[in-house]
């Protein structure tokens, strides 16, 4: 039989299994079955590859394989949940290196491949080079070895500027790819780009950065596959690009800001807006929150990354099925952009075993709060913040929030009284019918727990 053929035919497998796994991804009901069939697809393209007509160092190719799966098994093995947002940003900052390196060594072969796959060699490199260096960027903000934003004076024009004399650098390399020193300059530049763009960025901005590198790298593999003539590749890239652009699409449109804006005009906690709050934080024990809870007929949990950092997500469900056992009505609203990375909390939340029926985004559940007895808010912030329905002065303004502010009553769980993680105050916690329970969720939910247990119907 034809070995192009049988190669041919496999890479058509693999790219069904992907679009497949991606599919069953969308759902956390099949989210476990998509990741196996997508891990069955790259298998498959990893063995294609050594079967590949010319194909050499084996060895070396072997040697790569039980090196990276080595080092992804141990982290798969020990990460915790609150820190897979940095782990997804500094694996996929390694798909946009891989990319540029395979460009960057199209170029150091010297072979001729024509203006149009070189043009392809340089978009990828370029793209591939901002999405590395702008992954490890998140990566540290997000593991908190960065923990400031950085902005040059007039940064948007800086942006602009390197942008273009990147794009100007890499239109000279068509024209001549062998000139070395121009593809070294090229390359530092764009990594470089990739440091410049992503540093002002604070961390209310993050979950949509991660998602637009991620196109970002998607379109790099994409590139390059091409170049390489590689259908895996190509294919890859085209559903992580395509993929990664309708989620940061989806990102930006539950944020109500532009993309534009979460790259030119990032929220930051160095200078708010808004209209200065006034009132006082009045707070309430474990035992008045347990009371609160326990005599509802319905109580919204809504979960944020307070919860996710305590890793509280099992002590919020024992607590839960307190409430059910009793009569009461429990649902959890997800914000979409509720932690760092989207879909964190559905995560957390399932992991904790809570039922997926009872789980709700912001559109299924916002219409219910006016009708909840008790909002319990649990180390969210932005999310729930008022001022985004209120105050046009403010940066988070037009944002879709959850309207826990609606409740009868609303409990907020948070460590202290500074503001959230995006730097803007919280008209919330100073409502007339909000109370503050201070501590972090793990021992404050354990506390209202031991209060609820020693309370009859």
């Amino acid at each position: 039989m034809n070995i192009d053929l049988i190669i041919n035919a496999s890479y058509f497998v693999v790219a069904v299994l992907f679009i497949l796994g991606l599919k069953a991804m969308s759902s956390p009901v099949t989210a476990k079955q998509g990741i196996v069939w997508a891990g069955v697809g790259m298998i498959l393209a990893t063995l294609v590859t050594f079967a590949t007509p010319g194909m050499k160092n084996y060895v070396l190719m072997i040697v790569a394989i039980v090196l990276g799966g080595g080092i992804a098994w141990w982290a798969g093995k020990v990460v915790k949940m609150t820190d897979m947002p940095q782990m997804v940003a500094i694996y996929n900052g390694m798909g946009g290196g891989a990319a540029a390196a395979i460009a960057a060594l199209e170029f150091a072969r010297g072979e001729s491949h024509g203006v149009a796959v070189t043009a392809l060699a340089v978009l990828g490199a370029l793209i591939g080079s901002v999405a590395f260096s702008g992954s490890c960027v998140a990566f540290a903000k997000l593991q908190g070895i960065m923990n400031k934003t950085w902005r040059l004076p007039a940064q948007n024009a800086v942006n602009i500027v390197l942008a273009l004399v990147a794009v100007g650098m890499g239109i000279a390399i068509i024209r001549d790819p062998a000139n070395t020193q121009l593809l070294i300059a090229f390359f530092v530049l764009s990594l470089v780009l990739g440091v410049i763009l992503t540093t002002p960025i604070g961390g209310a901005d993050m979950p949509v950065v991660i998602s637009l590198l991620n196109a970002f790298t998607g379109l790099a593999v994409g590139f390059e596959g091409y170049v390489l003539g590689n259908p895996a590749l190509v294919i890859a890239g085209i559903v992580v690009g395509a993929s990664g652009t309708l989620l940061t699409q989806l990102m930006a449109k539950a944020m109500n800001r532009p993309i534009s804006n979460v790259l030119f005009t990032p929220i930051t906690g160095e200078a708010q807006g808004g209209t200065a709050i006034t009132g006082t934080m009045k707070e309430a024990s474990p035992n008045d929150s347990a009371a609160m809870m326990r005599f509802a007929q319905k109580v919204i949990i809504v979960p944020g990354y307070g919860m996710a950092v305590a890793g509280a997500q099992h002590k919020v469900w024992e607590m839960g099925k307190l409430l059910i056992e009793a009569g009461v009505e429990v649902k959890f609203a997800i914000h979409p952009v509720a932690g760092r990375m989207p879909g964190h909390m559905n995560v957390l939340l399932a992991e904790a075993g809570v039922p997926y029926d009872i789980i709700f985004d912001l559109e299924e559940i916002n219409g219910e709060f006016a009708q909840a007895d008790v909002a319990l808010v649990i180390g969210a912030n932005d999310v729930v913040n008022p001022v985004a329905r209120t105050d046009k002065s403010s940066p988070i303004y037009g944002m879709p929030i959850l309207n826990a502010d609606m409740a009868q009553n609303v409990i907020v769980n948070k460590r202290g009284k500074g503001a959230g993680y995006s730097g803007i105050e919280n008209a919330l916690f100073y409502g007339e019918n909000t109370r503050m329970l201070y501590g972090s969720a793990q021992q404050a939910i354990a506390d209202v727990i031991a209060n609820m247990k020693t309370m009859e119907g």
